[in-house]
Formats: structure tokens, sequence, C-alpha cells
């Protein structure tokens, strides 16, 4: 069975509580048991990890490269637009990276449009709330079977 690793960046465990008119009212706690439900009807295993510590989330995805995950799903949050750290670490790896934002990030502030994991990633989904993360589950899903 196929293991997909979902990175959830700092902050989301405000989910619910911050800014919902960007985020909207969903917990981290339901989009992890969306996740994981729609993994099992996907036929893989989806691990989810939330930290608020940049070296945290770095060691986890060295872990992944050691566990040898099948993919990884992101979302890293304000990590997004500045962590070369997390760029490096996600280098690492030999998977397909998939990012995802709740928001639509090109639709935000000006420093929220770049992205340094977007080259490392094989696809960007943003702006969907909720369906960002099941989408780009999907598409990890998909690349898998490409593979």
């Amino acid at each position: 069975m196929k293991k997909i690793l979902v990175l959830h960046g700092v902050n989301f465990n405000m989910f619910g509580k911050r800014d919902p008119a960007h985020y909207g009212t969903i917990t981290l706690d339901e989009i992890n048991r969306k996740l994981v439900e729609l993994g099992k009807e996907l036929g893989c295993m989806v691990e989810t990890f939330q930290t608020n510590f940049e070296g945290a989330i770095c060691e986890k995805i060295h872990q992944a490269h050691i566990d040898k995950v099948d993919a990884v799903l992101i979302n890293a949050g304000a990590w997004t637009h500045y962590s070369y750290g997390l760029r490096d670490a996600l280098a690492i790896l030999k998977v397909p990276i998939v990012e995802v934002h709740m928001s639509n990030i090109h639709a935000r502030d000006e420093f929220r449009h770049f992205s340094v994991i977007a080259p490392l990633a094989k696809g960007q989904i943003a702006g969907f709330g909720l369906q960002s993360y099941l989408l780009g589950l999907r598409a990890a899903v998909e690349l898998l079977k490409e593979a």
C-alpha cells in the first residue's frame, strides 16, 4: 500500500479559529480525518503531521526519506514564501511533491505570490479550502499510478 505524508505548516493548528474569511471554519482534525478517509478510498495510507517549528518539519521530511514514503502533500503556510531550509529538505526527496493551499495565495498579499517550494512540486493547488487538500491527495495518487 502506498504511503502519502501530508505536512501542515505553521499556525495550522489554529484552523477553525484563524481568519475564517481565508481559511473557513474547518479544523485541522477535520481536514486530517477527511484525508485519511479519502486515502482509504483511493487505496493508500495517509499520515498527517503539523508543527509550528521549522526544524521539526525538516526532520519529518528527513524521516520520510529514510522511511521511503511514496509521495508528499504539503501546505507549508508562511514557510512557503521564504523557508529555504524547508525547500532544501524537500529537495532530498525523490518522490512526487504536491503543494496545496487553502486560500488562493495569488489573490492575496504580494509576498504570498512566490513559493520557494513550487519548483520542487509536481503541481500546486490553491484556493479551494478543504478541496485543495483532497484534490492534492487525488493528484498524488494519480502521479504514483503513472510512475
